[in-house]
């Protein structure tokens, strides 16, 4: 694979199988730094699997993952690390991931990811409350994801929409180059779900952090996109801009009425 100036994450030759099945065949992509980029594919086209592969939670039966660690400029090797090492280096996977504390306070709860990011785990509740800087962190991520009127409410009594802005601010806590959204509008009526979109878009333009998504709602892929993966039994069948995917004839027969 070519090296890519613009690269925060590529796999190569990706492969994952569950005995004789093969989930994963054979994948390699290359997300930019310049990009907000959607993964797309019907059931069990291994968009799932491809994920938790990149994410460390499962290890590929063949190829390479690697990410551009936080503050560098080159691509790493993370094939076969710990979820916990590959977030550390600069991963993070909204909404899998990063547990929400719902009887905590949306603030402790971007405290917590915060200490996560730097390993400091232990006496969690005193460090959070009492460290001035980690605070102050927390309290810019919560006004980059419009939470700030609502820092001090427990999770638990928020709305869905803000739950899941919640969950984003989990993983931009840990200050990554790259966030793996899962299904951001799921759940959402139409007001929610154009809030993400612009929460998306907006982040991607103000922050350092390059967004890929999987998601059902092909109106937010096609409006978000600046570029589309499609699956197909565990299988990349073509890749390109929104136009460019919705023209291809193996995108028709393969995903169009089959998305799960």
């Amino acid at each position: 694979m070519n090296a890519d100036a613009d690269a925060v994450l590529e796999t190569d030759g990706l492969r994952r199988e569950f005995g004789k099945l093969v989930a994963v065949d054979d994948v390699s992509v290359t997300v930019r730094d310049t990009e907000i980029t959607s993964i797309i594919g019907p059931n069990g086209a291994g968009k799932t699997t491809f994920y938790s592969m990149l994410a460390g939670q499962l290890d590929p039966s063949a190829g390479s993952v690697r990410i551009r660690p936080r503050g560098e400029s080159g691509l790493s090797d993370v094939t076969g690390m710990e979820p916990y090492e590959i977030n550390r280096l600069g991963l993070a996977r909204a909404f899998q991931i990063n547990n929400v504390f719902e009887g905590l306070t949306v603030l402790d709860n971007v405290r917590i990811a915060r200490i996560s990011r730097e390993g400091r785990i232990t006496d969690l509740t005193a460090v959070a409350t009492e460290d001035e800087e980690l605070t102050e962190g927390a309290r810019e991520v919560l006004e980059l994801t419009n939470l700030t009127e609502v820092a001090d409410q427990e999770v638990a009594n928020l709305s869905h929409g803000d739950v899941r802005k919640v969950e984003i601010a989990l993983a931009l806590g840990t200050d990554p180059s790259v966030v793996l959204l899962d299904e951001p509008t799921a759940g959402m009526n139409a007001t929610e779900t154009a809030k993400m979109v612009d929460l998306i878009r907006d982040l991607d333009e103000h922050t350092d952090t390059t967004f890929l998504l999987t998601e059902h709602d092909m109106e937010v892929v096609l409006g978000i996109s600046d570029r589309i993966l499609v699956l197909d039994n565990g299988a990349l069948i073509t890749e390109g801009t929104p136009d460019e995917v919705m023209a291809d004839e193996r995108v028709r027969e393969a995903y169009l009425g089959g998305e799960n």
